[in-house]
C-alpha cells in the first residue's frame, strides 16, 4: 500500500492531497496568507507557520511520507528566511520545503489538465495563484507556447483593497485596465481556456452561478464549463454583488479575499485569447506531481 501526502504552499492558499495507491483519500484547502504577511513584515509570520504545522500534523495521521512544495512566495523570500523556516520544519517534523520553479509549477499543473483529454484545437491552461500567473498553450497534447507573469491575486487585491469588501469602491473596468497593463499583448488564440491552479469551482458553487456540462471534451476532472458570454456576465456581476452573502455560504470565508481579482484576471485572459469556452477546475500542481512521485516509487 503506497500512501503519501503532497502539501503545496501558495502565496494565499495551502493545498493538501493524500494519496493511497494513486487515489485521493484526503484533501484540504486552507487559506494562509503567507505573501501578504511576509510583505508586511519581511519575514514569515509565526502564526502562518503554526497553521502550516497544524496541516502537517493532520497529514501525519495518514502517512509519514510527506512532500512539501513551496510556490511563488517561497521563490521570492529572503534566502536566509527560507533557511530559517526549513530549519524549524526539519527540527519539528524532519521535513523541508522544496521550492518549485515557476516553470515546474506550470508544467505539472498543465500536465494534469491536458494529459488525458482529446481535443483537436488550441487550449490555454491558465494557472493562477496569489503571487504568479502562468499560461500554457497546448495543441493535441503538445505544449507550443508559454507565458509567465510575476504577479497574482494578492498583488491586485493590495492595489485595489476594496475588492475584499462587501461591495467594492473600484469598478470592474478600473481593475481590468490595471491588469491589462501588466499582461500586455498575447498574440495567440485558443478556443478553450482551462482555469487551474486552485479551486475555481469553489467560486461558482458558492456564488450560485450556473455551470454547463462540458460538451467540448470528456474528462473526469473537467466536468463543467461556461460560455464566453456567461463568463462576461458572471465576472462583471462579481464586482457589484454582495461578497458577504457569498462568504456566508462557504466553509472558508477568507478564501474570497482574492476571488474578485481572480475573476477579472481570468476574464481579461479569455478576451485576449478569444476563448469561446471556459473550463473551471480544481486541478493544481499536485495532479502532475502525483504521477512523478508514483513513477519514482515504481
Amino acid at each position: 500500500m503506497k500512501v503519501f501526502a503532497i502539501i503545496e504552499i501558495g502565496s494565499n492558499n495551502t493545498k493538501t492531497h493524500i494519496y493511497e495507491n494513486g487515489k485521493v483519500i484526503y484533501e484540504n484547502n486552507a487559506t494562509i496568507e503567507f505573501k501578504k504577511n511576509y510583505n508586511n513584515n519581511q519575514k514569515i509570520d509565526e502564526d502562518d507557520l503554526n497553521k502550516l504545522f497544524t496541516i502537517i500534523e493532520k497529514a501525519l495521521q495518514y502517512t509519514k511520507e510527506i512532500h512539501v512544495y513551496g510556490c511563488s512566495i517561497f521563490r521570492n523570500i529572503n534566502p536566509e528566511e527560507l533557511n530559517n523556516t526549513n530549519l524549524k520544519l526539519k527540527n519539528k517534523f524532519n521535513i523541508e520545503i522544496e521550492v518549485v520553479s515557476q516553470e515546474d509549477e506550470a508544467k505539472y499543473t498543465a500536465l494534469g489538465c491536458y494529459n488525458k483529454i482529446k481535443y483537436n484545437g488550441n487550449i490555454c491552461v491558465f494557472i493562477g495563484g496569489g503571487g504568479s500567473i502562468e499560461l500554457i498553450f497546448v495543441n493535441n497534447g503538445k505544449v507550443f507556447d508559454k507565458k509567465y507573469y510575476d504577479f497574482g491575486v494578492v498583488d491586485v487585491t493590495q492595489k485595489f483593497s476594496s475588492l475584499k469588501e462587501d461591495i467594492p469602491k473600484c469598478t470592474f473596468h478600473e481593475v481590468y485596465n490595471y491588469i491589462n497593463e501588466l499582461i500586455g499583448n498575447i498574440n495567440i488564440e485558443a478556443d478553450v481556456l482551462i482555469l487551474a491552479g486552485g479551486d475555481h469551482l469553489y467560486w461558482y458553487n458558492n456564488a450560485g452561478y450556473k455551470l454547463l456540462e462540458n460538451s467540448v471534451y470528456q474528462s473526469e476532472n473537467q466536468k463543467y464549463m461556461i460560455t464566453k458570454d456567461m463568463s462576461d456576465d458572471y465576472d462583471h456581476d462579481a464586482l457589484i454583488t454582495s461578497l458577504n452573502q457569498i462568504r456566508e455560504k462557504s466553509d472558508n470565508p477568507l478564501w474570497f479575499d482574492g476571488s474578485r481579482a481572480m475573476k477579472v484576471i481570468t476574464n481579461l485572459i479569455s478576451n485576449k485569447i478569444n476563448a469561446k469556452y471556459i473550463i473551471p477546475t480544481k486541478i493544481n500542481m499536485e495532479d502532475g506531481l502525483k504521477e512523478k512521485l508514483i513513477n519514482q516509487k515504481d
